[in-house]
């Protein structure tokens, strides 16, 4: 009986140095990408930091509190509050509006409930919206977004105005026009990687569910969307720091007005819009100031990544 002898071409034969030296490289090559990541975001914080240095010596952590943004040399006083504000609230409008139907669109499309045929024309016109620019969204918003908020709006107005949000008649831009705006461009993040999350999880969690008689939709509720939960939460967060970066199209909705409002009919101003508007013409303390909201903005987009990726690694734990 003869023995297997394996050949140089086996998977099984001894790697060569040329191999041992290619897989080396490759993983030194990939921590040098991965420590380049962190350079640049290092590079980036530290570069806004010190150009806001002279903003910080200025207005100190009353930057944060303060209302006023009042460029006019000689009486020049700075203050984020309201441009902070419309960030989160337009932000939460656009997640309370897309969240759920990004995740039931990700549930049609993970559990085949369509032919095949429709899901597939489905997932193009997803993709399909992360494709288009910005500024065609704030174009549409203008033309054909404002002027249906503005008929409805009027509506809730005159028969809701006691309620603070729908305190203010539509007058045009607004905060909800800009978050309906930031539902629409976040709806293909949230919709991709809560397909993703769904799909990956195990199969035999399906049969084991339908094997205890279980319906179609309580395995759905009660199984796949519980598993995938951690993947829908980075979802929804990863769409929250798109919304609240998200420069072009709120600038042309929101209204750009540096004040408070409890409605979502008055105009408003996010972070990112104030840069936008005003880093153009800006100078001498105006710049520090506009660097300072900058920074503003990255350590709230920072705040929201360490706080989804809590949130993953407690439910993974449960």
């Amino acid at each position: 009986m003869s023995t297997y002898s394996p050949s140089r071409e086996s998977p099984l034969s001894p790697r060569t140095k040329s191999d041992k030296l290619l897989d080396s490289g490759f993983v030194g090559l990939t921590r040098i990408l991965a420590l380049a990541i962190a350079f640049v975001l290092l590079t980036i914080c530290v570069q806004v930091g010190l150009q806001a240095i002279p903003a910080m010596k200025e207005f100190g952590f009353g930057f944060l509190s303060e209302t006023a943004w009042n460029p006019v040399e000689g009486r020049e006083l700075y203050g984020v509050l309201p441009q902070v504000y419309g960030t989160l609230v337009s932000s939460f409008i656009g997640l309370l509006i897309a969240v759920p139907i990004g995740v039931g669109t990700a549930v049609l499309l993970s559990e085949n409930l369509l032919p095949l045929s429709v899901r597939t024309v489905l997932v193009f016109l997803v993709e399909l919206l992360a494709a288009i620019p910005s500024v065609v969204y704030g174009v549409w918003g203008i033309f054909v977004l404002i002027p249906i908020i503005t008929n409805i709006g009027n509506w809730l107005y005159s028969n809701f105005a006691w309620i603070p949000i729908f305190s203010t008649p539509p007058r045009g831009p607004g905060m909800l026009a800009a978050g309906v705006i930031l539902a629409i461009m976040t709806l293909p993040i949230i919709t991709a990687i809560s397909r993703d999350a769904l799909i990956s999880v195990p199969r035999n969690l399906r049969e084991a569910s339908v094997g205890l008689g279980a319906t179609r939709w309580e395995t759905i509720l009660k199984v796949i969307i519980p598993a995938a939960f951690s993947g829908i939460v980075s979802a929804v967060m990863l769409a929250l720091g798109r919304a609240m970066g998200e420069t072009m199209a709120v600038t042309m909705l929101i209204g750009n007005a540096n004040k408070i409002s409890s409605s979502v009919f008055a105009p408003s101003n996010t972070v990112a819009s104030l840069l936008a508007n005003q880093f153009a013409e800006a100078s001498g303390l105006q710049i520090s100031a506009l660097m300072y909201a900058a920074l503003v903005l990255f350590f709230l987009t920072l705040l929201v990544n360490i706080l989804a990726e809590l949130v993953v690694m407690r439910v993974r734990k449960i």
